[in-house]
């Protein structure tokens, strides 16, 4: 029986009839089981993706770490006790053999968890000098403007010493290892299950935590702008990191980062142990918001805007070249 108004079949039975009318129905197909069979499938696939997540950081974090631990308490000892080189060259080679073993065993775990090429490992020198000669510049047109303001203060000049090259040593070491771990490990496991914007904000905030043991006798301020700042900083070397796929950019960005920090005579992240190695003796002078005050120059609100800003123009061009990738879970089986 048709319906005059509608032309619709009325015959049908109440059920059918309330099916059709919702639109639950379509050529016999029940549209709202396959809505939840799709749910239930996209659930699986995010439940495996982070399942594979977790253990590729975990495998990946014990490959390095494991690395690292093996060359310091296997084989310092053995090249110690054969060798005998004395204190100073003993820490020369325990610091270069944990940064080799570093990146050892980061390249075995891609290599056999991966199961590709560790391209982010090869050395691209032009690309590695300007990344170094960018980082500089970044903090070194800030602090010479707090030089200017008067926020800093010179003291006086001093010759360089020997010192400094091993405080460059280590620093170069130190952030190399940060852009391995935070970097290469973390932003690239997190992205493949996240994708690249969750990955880069998650691994910013994992590494700014760290640096909050640098402001234990500071104020709930100083913690405050510290989280932000490297927060911050941590977004930045991420999306130099996937601007460019090359640990050694990012590493030289940041190194040279810190580097140029201590050369102006203020506190590095909170440290002030290196200032007496500075080429100049600087005197804080202006209110702590301008200076950074005990963190350094990095806690400076005119240092935060300026990393800000360089945030914003490398994740455009990060979204400029598609180097985005979606998350694991959002991809077909």
């Amino acid at each position: 029986m048709r319906s005059d108004l509608t032309g619709t079949d009325t015959g049908r039975s109440g059920p059918a009839m309330a099916k059709a009318v919702a639109g639950l129905t379509v050529d016999g197909i029940d549209t709202a089981a396959t809505d939840t069979g799709s749910a239930r499938t996209t659930g699986r696939r995010h439940l495996r993706a982070n399942g594979r997540m977790l253990w590729a950081l975990l495998l990946g974090g014990a490959a390095v770490v494991g690395a690292m631990f093996a060359f310091r308490q296997g084989l310092l000892p053995w090249i110690d006790a054969m060798f005998q080189p004395g204190p100073g060259p003993l820490s020369a080679i325990r610091r270069a053999g944990i940064f080799l073993a570093a990146l050892l065993g980061y390249w075995a775990y891609v290599r056999v968890h991966d199961r590709r090429d560790a391209g982010e490992l090869r050395l691209r020198p032009l690309a590695l000098a300007l990344g170094g000669i960018a980082g500089a510049a970044l903090v070194a047109l800030p602090i010479a403007a707090l030089f200017g303001l008067g926020a800093y203060e010179l003291v006086q000049q001093r010759p360089a010493t020997s010192g400094l090259l091993g405080a460059a040593a280590v620093i170069g070491i130190a952030a190399t290892l940060e852009e391995l771990l935070y970097r290469c490990l973390v932003l690239q496991v997190l992205e493949r299950a996240w994708g690249t914007g969750v990955a880069l904000a998650v691994q910013a905030l994992v590494f700014a935590l760290p640096h909050l043991a640098n402001v234990q006798d500071g104020s709930s301020a100083d913690a405050g702008a510290m989280l932000v700042s490297v927060t911050l900083l941590g977004l930045l070397w991420g999306g130099v990191f996937v601007l460019t796929r090359n640990l050694w950019v990012s590493a030289a960005h940041h190194a040279a980062w810190n580097f140029t920090i201590l050369l102006s005579g203020v506190p590095l992240s909170g440290i002030g142990d290196w200032r007496g190695l500075a080429p100049l003796e600087t005197r804080l002078a202006g209110p702590g918001w301008l200076t950074g005050g005990m963190f350094g120059p990095e806690n400076s609100l005119l240092v935060i805007a300026a990393v800000a800003v360089a945030v914003v123009l490398v994740l455009r061009s990060v979204h400029r070249r598609g180097k985005l990738l979606r998350p694991a879970w959002l991809h077909r089986a």
